[in-house]
C-alpha cells in the first residue's frame, strides 16, 4: 500500500491517493469526518480552526460505499482558500502580497529557501505547514477502518504538556475517555494544571509542546521482519511518526529508559498458557523488528510550535538585516491535535504492513488470511 499526498496550506484543497487497498472495504464517511473534527479540537488551538470545517470528499476508487480495488483518491477542501485566491493562484498570483522573508527559527523557511532557490518563504511554508496533516488523518481513518475489521484498534492520550506530566499508567479501555477531554489527558487534576500552563504561555506570546502516547491493540505477531533492516516494524513506525511536523523524538515501550535499567528490568519474560505470552510489555509490543502480539506502545515528543506571536530573533533573507521573525496565524498548543495525527499515521503504517504480508485483492481474502495466522 502506498499513500501520496499533495496540497498547500492555503491552496484549494489537500489531496490524498491510497494505492493497494483491497476491494469491498466498507467506508464509514462519518467516522472519517469525526477524526478530522478531532484534529481541529483541543485547548490552545488558533483562529484557523474556526474558519475550516474539514470534511472528506472521495474523488475515485469508491462506489456505493465500498472500495473498488483501484487507487482511492480523496480530498479535504481548504475553505480559507477563498481569502487567498489572489495570493495562491496557480495561473496568476500577486507575489507581492503576504511575502515571508523574515525567516522563522524552527521552521523549514530558511533551509527551504536555499534548497529550492526561492526568495519568498511562502513557497516553502505552504507545503511544510502542519495543515498537510489533515489529509493524513483522512487516510489514516480509512486504514483504521480496515484494521478494525481484523480486530486491531488504535487509541492514545496526551501524557505531558510543557512539563506538566501524567505519571500514571492507563489501560487501553481507559484511553477511550481521552477524546472527551479538552487536552486529551486522563488525569483531570493534571489536565487543569496543564490548561493553566497554556494560559500563562499564551499571555507571554509563547507556545507549548508535549508528549503523546499511541497504543495499538490486537495486532497479531510477526508483522515486520528481523531479516532485513528496512522491514523492521519499529523502524517504519518511528520513521513515519518522525515525519509528522514538530515531532522530535519517538520511543517504543520503555524507550530511552532502557539505558538506565538492568537487563532483568527491561526484557519481558515469557510463559505459556494455551499460547506464548509475556508477563510485562516493556518492549512495547515489538521485538527484533516484529510485532510480538502485545500492545504496541509508542511515545512521541512534540516540540512547541515555532511560530511565536512575539517573534524570535532572525534576519531578513533578502537584506540580511536583523529582524523579528514573521508571524503566521498559529496555535499556542496543538498537542491534542497531534495525538489524532499520530494515531492516523500508526494506522496507515500498520495497515500497509498487514496488506504487505497477507496480500489479497478483496477484504474477504485479507480477513481469511489474517485469521489463519497463529
Amino acid at each position: 500500500m502506498k499513500l501520496t499526498t499533495a496540497g498547500e496550506s492555503h491552496g484549494k484543497a489537500l489531496v490524498g491517493i491510497l494505492e493497494g487497498l483491497p476491494a469491498h472495504l466498507k467506508i464509514n464517511f462519518d467516522e472519517i469526518d469525526y477524526f478530522l473534527a478531532l484534529r481541529q479540537s483541543g485547548y490552545g488551538r488558533g483562529a484557523r480552526q474556526k474558519l475550516e470545517r474539514d470534511k472528506v470528499e472521495f474523488l475515485a476508487g469508491v462506489r456505493n460505499g465500498e472500495t473498488l480495488g483501484s487507487p482511492v483518491c480523496f480530498s479535504v477542501t481548504n475553505i480559507d482558500h477563498s481569502n487567498w485566491e489572489e495570493i495562491m493562484g496557480a495561473k496568476e498570483a500577486d507575489l507581492s502580497l503576504r511575502t515571508v522573508t523574515k525567516v522563522r527559527p524552527g521552521h523549514a523557511d530558511l533551509t527551504g529557501l536555499i534548497k529550492y532557490g526561492q526568495e519568498d518563504a511562502r513557497n516553502i511554508l505552504e507545503r511544510s505547514s502542519a495543515r498537510e496533516t489533515a489529509i493524513r488523518v483522512a487516510a489514516g481513518s480509512i486504514c483504521r477502518q480496515l484494521l478494525k475489521v481484523l480486530g486491531v484498534e488504535i487509541s492514545g492520550y496526551v501524557k505531558e504538556i510543557c512539563g506538566v506530566k501524567d505519571e500514571a499508567g492507563h489501560s487501553f479501555e481507559e484511553l477511550k475517555r481521552a477524546k472527551e477531554q479538552p487536552l486529551f489527558m486522563l488525569d483531570e487534576k493534571v489536565q487543569q494544571r496543564a490548561i493553566q500552563k497554556i494560559d500563562e504561555i499564551k499571555a507571554e506570546g509563547d507556545t507549548a509542546g508535549g508528549k503523546i502516547v499511541v497504543v495499538a491493540k490486537g495486532l497479531k505477531r510477526g508483522f515486520g521482519s528481523c531479516m532485513t533492516y528496512e522491514d523492521k516494524l519499529d523502524g517504519k513506525l518511528c520513521g513515519a511518526l518522525m515525519s509528522v511536523q514538530a515531532i522530535k523524538g519517538v520511543e517504543v515501550g520503555l524507550g530511552m529508559e532502557v539505558a538506565s535499567r538492568k537487563g532483568s528490568e527491561v526484557h519481558d519474560e515469557i510463559y505459556f498458557d494455551q499460547d506464548f505470552k509475556r508477563k510485562t510489555n516493556r518492549a512495547g509490543g515489538i521485538e527484533g523488528g516484529m510485532s510480538n502480539g502485545e500492545e504496541i506502545v509508542l511515545t512521541c515528543a512534540m516540540k512547541p510550535i515555532p511560530t511565536l506571536m512575539k517573534g524570535l530573533a532572525t534576519v531578513d533573507y533578502l537584506t540580511h538585516e536583523p529582524r523579528r521573525a514573521d508571524t503566521e496565524r498559529s496555535d499556542v498548543c496543538a498537542v491534542p491535535a497531534c495525538e489524532i495525527i499520530l494515531e492516523s499515521v500508526v494506522a496507515t503504517v500498520l495497515c500497509g504492513e498487514v496488506l504487505h504480508r497477507l496480500g489479497g485483492d478483496t477484504m474477504e481474502e485479507v480477513i481469511k488470511r489474517y485469521h489463519e495466522l497463529s
